[in-house]
This record gives C-alpha cells, sequence and structure tokens, in this order.
C-alpha cells in the first residue's frame, strides 16, 4: 500500500529488456535508506519488487502483464522515474489509498502555466474508467495523488492542477504533449462500484454506477 506521496525521483540507469518484461536498475538514494530484498517500490506508480540493490541502485523485474498495461514499457536508460516506498503501519498518512496496481494509462493532451500552478488535462486510453473520475475526487497519476479538477466525459478526459511542490517534487511538469502516464482510480471509489454491482444483481462493470444510482442509495444529493 501506498500513499501517492512522491519520496524521490529516480533515474533509470539500465534496462535488460525481453519481449515482453523487463528487468529495471533505478538509480536512487533516500528509498534505499531502509531497503531489503522483497520490499516493494512504486516506480511512475506501479507496484514493483525488490530483487537485488546497492547503495546506489535497486533492481526490479517488470513482469508481462505490467509491461503491456503500464507505461513502464516506454522507459529508456536515463529516464526520471517517480518513486515511494510502501507505507508503514505507524506512518503519518498524507495522500490517499494507492496500491500501485495501474488501471490504465492516460495520454496528456494539454499543458498549460497558470500562476503558480501548472494545468494539465489527459485522456484515458481506456474510456470505461471514465465512471471512476469526478470532480473533488481523488487520483494517482505516474504515483502521485492528486484532485481531479474537471471531467470532460464526452472527451474521455479529466484535468489535475499541480502545486508548486509537486511540480518540484514529482516527474508530471516533465511530460510533454503526447506523453503516457499511469493511471490508478481511487480504490475506494472502485470497491464501491464492486459492491453496489453485486447488491444489484448485476455482473460486475466499470459503468454500473452512475448518479441516479449514487443518489438512491445515500451516496449522493
Amino acid at each position: 500500500m501506498f500513499t501517492g506521496l512522491i519520496e524521490e525521483i529516480g533515474v533509470i540507469q539500465n534496462i535488460r529488456a525481453k519481449r515482453e518484461s523487463l528487468e529495471v536498475i533505478v538509480n536512487c538514494r533516500k528509498v534505499l535508506e531502509d531497503i531489503k530484498i522483497g520490499d516493494s517500490i512504486a516506480v511512475n506508480g506501479v507496484c514493483l519488487t525488490v530483487t537485488s540493490f546497492t547503495s546506489s541502485n535497486f533492481i526490479a523485474d517488470v513482469m508481462p502483464e505490467t509491461y503491456h498495461a503500464t507505461s513502464l514499457k516506454s522507459l529508456t536508460k536515463g529516464t526520471n522515474v517517480n518513486l515511494e516506498r510502501a507505507m508503514r503501519a505507524n506512518g503519518r498518512f498524507g495522500g490517499h489509498f494507492v496500491s500501485g496496481h495501474v488501471d490504465t494509462v492516460g495520454i496528456v493532451e494539454t499543458k498549460e502555466y497558470r500562476e503558480n500552478a501548472v494545468y494539465m488535462k489527459m485522456r484515458l486510453a481506456d474510456k470505461k474508467y471514465m465512471s471512476f473520475m469526478m470532480e473533488k475526487g481523488s487520483i494517482a497519476i505516474d504515483g502521485t495523488s492528486l484532485t481531479i479538477f474537471s471531467v470532460l466525459d464526452d472527451e474521455n478526459s479529466f484535468s489535475i492542477s499541480l502545486i508548486p511542490q509537486t511540480q518540484q517534487d514529482t516527474i508530471l511538469t516533465r511530460k510533454q504533449i503526447g506523453d503516457e502516464v499511469n493511471i490508478e482510480c481511487d480504490m475506494v471509489v472502485k470497491y464501491m462500484n464492486r459492491l453496489m454491482s453485486r447488491s444489484r444483481g448485476v455482473e460486475e462493470s466499470t459503468s454500473s454506477m452512475d448518479l441516479s444510482f449514487l443518489q438512491k442509495h445515500g451516496f449522493a444529493e
């Protein structure tokens, strides 16, 4: 489990690529402070398991399912990545519940600098996940816990705004138009959708939870 608060920006030192899998070597510093083999580290929001490490890097495997479902397949030597260690049970919880299991990828459509903020619009590669998007709701983009500012259902897109601290501490402002990002929808919303779908006696569907259903069951005004 993660919080979506990025601890460090790492650098891909090397990649050993196969047809549908990767072994990545990540240069970093802070996340190595208490590292052990088998620990979980989120790399651009993707939960990976540490297989070995040194004083300056760690190695992790990317399996075929993760390779196809995330943007990690586009990593190259020298790429910057967001890093976060799995949260401690006794730590302060500052973001939102992030599992490190990416739902889909998004594509950066616009990036606008306005005063001290950076506004970015993202289009989902798989439109079925739009049912989990809501204004002022939570979302993890490349592992970063963010608030959704607006939702454009007809465009399969949503927008977020980055405060100066997030601009400094993550790789998001380095993204260019057309770049892919990893998207993880709010875990609570996903569980609500599944439970409500079952209570209605229908098969699980990402589109089964709409506004009228939420109002009927007391979750919206």
